[in-house]
């Protein structure tokens, strides 16, 4: 099992989830972050870290969040790791509570 960075972290990008991974398995876009599934050992460290609640357990990802298992291990083949936290985007705070931003997704 890994953890899955979900749809909200999009434009938001924290980052408060890097500073606390072991092994450093966050890959980092343009406006969000994953987490490479061959590379999560299910510490769940940064799960409780996510100020807005987008990093889920595989086992308990809300359904309509499923295709993020794919993107994660898609996207982290492409983006490159990230192991230290850095700025979050100017108008995260504007976004955290957005639903539905998979649109806004940057490749």
């Amino acid at each position: 099992m890994t953890f899955v960075v979900t749809e909200t972290c999009i434009k938001c990008k924290y980052m408060d989830c890097v500073e606390v991974c072991p092994v450093d398995c966050f890959y980092e876009g343009p406006n969000m972050l994953v987490i490479h599934p061959d590379e999560c050992i299910d510490c769940a460290l940064c799960e409780p870290e996510c100020p807005v609640e987008a990093i889920y357990a595989e086992d308990e990802l809300p359904e309509s969040q499923q295709t993020f298992i794919e993107i994660n291990a898609e996207l982290a083949e492409v983006w490159p790791n990230i192991t230290e936290i850095g700025t979050p985007p100017a108008d995260a705070d504007d976004w955290k509570d957005v639903t539905d931003k998979r649109e806004f997704l940057e490749r």
